[in-house]
């Protein structure tokens, strides 16, 4: 049997995967082919049908695209090449509906706890660092309360620029937006990920239930444990459920072998 690719196919397949690479996703999953299967046979009016199926076991290098940082030797380095290719997004609709800058990421490169949130505000909007409004303050005193400081964490969201009105971010944005997060988290590499909210929830997990079905239990996300915890906007706007996120906050601490204090969150 054959293994060279077809050159229509080829072709069809190389613009697929380049497309992707520019939304920044590099990570392909790839069936094995039947063994009755000969690639050289495929017409090339079927490549546009075949591409997102056909998998050869030649010309590998179509299939394993570099990412930038995969040659950067320590993971400040490793986010710095991730935040260029970022650039200055134009992937989705946000960037023309008001945003002002992107809002990367911030924290220890090297952490062993992240805390993934929702969208950037009007105040990370304005400052380029995610949580640094209300909301943000909130956080800090989380963090503080864990026995850390917010130089210790690293702290994103799952989509990078501000939804107009500070509205729910779209399937399409976190879609376009979240390959992003997955490579920064595959270069910080933390021991647990702390999901601040029903959207970096469901978003992370693909699960589409009701907070108080994902909360109370850990998730394994790529090999990292995963908690779930209200979104301190939320708990601004209903104070009486800080009581069951420090619940939430205490079996993260138990989880990083940190001394868990009797005081809870204010």
């Amino acid at each position: 049997m054959s293994k060279v690719l077809d050159p229509e196919l080829k072709r069809v397949l190389r613009d697929r995967l380049r497309y992707y690479n520019e939304l920044g996703i590099y990570d392909f999953y790839r069936r094995p082919l039947s063994q009755d299967t000969d690639l050289v046979e495929l017409q090339p009016e079927q490549g546009k049908e075949m591409a997102q199926t056909a998998t050869p076991t030649m010309e590998e290098g179509i299939f394993s695209p570099t990412k930038p940082e995969s040659r950067a030797n320590d993971p400040g380095k490793a986010l710095l090449l991730i935040r260029e290719d970022l650039g200055d997004c134009t992937r989705c609709v946000l960037h023309k509906q008001g945003r002002k800058q992107i809002v990367f990421g911030v924290g220890n490169p090297k952490a062993d706890l992240m805390f993934i949130g929702e969208a950037p505000g009007a105040d990370e909007d304005a400052q380029g660092e995610p949580f640094v409004g209300r909301a943000g303050q909130l956080l800090n005193n989380m963090i503080k309360a864990m026995g850390l400081r917010r130089e210790d964490v690293y702290i994103a969201n799952i989509i990078k620029c501000r939804p107009p009105g500070n509205r729910t971010p779209e399937r399409a944005e976190c879609e376009t937006c979240s390959p992003f997060l997955m490579r920064q988290i595959e270069v910080i590499k933390p021991k647990v990920i702390v999901a601040l909210g029903a959207v970096a929830a469901k978003t992370l997990l693909a699960i589409n239930a009701p907070m108080a079905e994902l909360r109370g239990r850990w998730y394994d996300f790529r090999g990292t444990k995963l908690a779930v915890t209200y979104h301190p906007a939320f708990l601004l706007r209903d104070p009486r459920q800080k009581k069951e996120a420090w619940k939430d906050v205490q079996r993260v601490m138990k989880e990083l072998g940190l001394p868990i204090p009797t005081k809870a969150v204010e």
